[in-house]
């Protein structure tokens, strides 16, 4: 379960770097990611969550664009609305590609396999729709399609990659908020951005998902958040939901180990 990526694939990791703090809310990744990939449409009507109409990610949602809105300002910017502090806070939502990804421990068909980029993509026409690794993400990013029954999410434009292109969505955002590229360059580049956020003034922000120590082993999609991660709708602290499963296992055998003994003492006293 627990390897490390990063040595193993030397320079050959690829990823996600988003930037938060210069999402527009556009959504040309969201549009970039259904046409690319031929995702179904996934509900075109308001949720009352601002201009957010999808809520978050799932079989039919492979990126997800959230709109914050809160009444404090943004660093040293002047809000512009008066007398009120306000700033709306966007972000694009992934898949993370954990470094140790729960949704392979889970998989019974092989139907989750890890790329030779160091992404995690599911093949439809082996997943048998058992939905074992909707519960296993931390991130609450799988989904089981409606139509199919099978489970989907993001590939990180797996085809694309095999061809020396750029996944859709980062190849479509106009603001370079979503970045792709080598894992160990873009953790570099997010380092030195932080540090330009925080010097204009906004020292809430923090970097999520980017550190190797983490629960999951870090993420091989990371982001630049500028408040906590729990506004943004991500666990502050997530940790893959498969790691007690090997002593779970020891525990179980020694359970049946003891269990076989004491119904075979019964019975050798009973011949006795």
């Amino acid at each position: 379960m627990a390897f490390d990526l990063d040595e193993k694939l030397g320079d050959g990791r690829m990823g996600f770097f988003t930037d938060t703090s210069i999402c527009i809310g556009c959504k040309a990744c969201e549009v970039a990611c259904k046409e690319w990939n031929a995702v179904p449409e996934d509900g075109l009507t308001f949720t009352g969550m601002s201009y957010d109409n999808t809520v978050g990610l799932g079989a039919d949602t492979w990126r997800h664009v959230a709109f914050i809105e809160q009444r404090r300002p943004l660093g040293h910017q002047e809000p512009g609305v008066g007398d009120i502090d306000f700033r709306w806070l966007m972000a694009s939502d992934v898949c993370k590609h954990c470094t140790h990804a729960a949704c392979l421990d889970v998989c019974p068909t092989g139907s989750l396999f890890r790329t030779e980029f160091g992404t995690v993509v599911v093949q439809e026409d082996i997943c048998n729709g058992c939905g074992y690794c909707v519960p296993a993400c931390p991130f609450g990013v799988i989904g089981k399609r409606e139509s199919s029954g099978t489970a989907a999410k993001c590939t990180m434009c797996y085809d694309r990659l095999g061809a020396g292109e750029e996944p859709a969505c980062a190849k479509t955002c106009p603001t370079d908020s979503i970045q792709f590229g080598n894992l160990e360059e873009l953790r570099e580049r997010a380092a030195q951005r932080l540090e330009q956020v925080r010097e204009a003034g906004v020292t809430s922000a923090r970097l999520y998902g980017h550190d190797p120590g983490d629960g999951v082993g870090g993420t091989g999609a990371f982001f630049l958040l500028l408040d906590e991660p729990e506004v943004y709708g991500l666990p502050p602290d997530p940790v893959v939901t498969t790691r007690d499963l090997p002593s779970m296992w020891r525990h179980a055998g020694v359970a049946a180990l003891a269990l076989i003994a004491g119904v075979a003492a019964t019975a050798w006293r009973r011949r006795s």
